[in-house]
């Protein structure tokens, strides 16, 4: 039986949770997110390159669904505040 495009985006989802973790432990093994293997990358580098795939995917699935709303990327934050004293 064939996934539905937001199971899909659900499974991406994961699969990019368990990546950021690995990224933040210096692990260089993955996890699949459905359990069904792992993944061994060589270098940090090649992670980032991943993930910046993984996150083009979802972005490209979530934008044909109806409704969804498509994340853009900051490039610049600018912050202002005034102080109570």
């Amino acid at each position: 039986m064939a996934d539905t495009p937001e199971q899909q985006l659900a499974k991406l989802r994961a699969q990019l949770a368990k990546l950021d973790q690995a990224m933040a432990s210096g692990v260089l093994t993955v996890e699949q997110a459905d359990n069904a293997g792992r993944i061994t990358y060589r270098s940090y580098a090649e992670m980032k390159q991943a993930r910046a795939d993984l996150v083009r995917r979802i972005n490209d699935l979530a934008a044909t669904l109806p409704g969804a709303v498509v994340q853009r990327r900051t490039r610049q934050v600018v912050m202002t505040g005034r102080s109570g004293w």
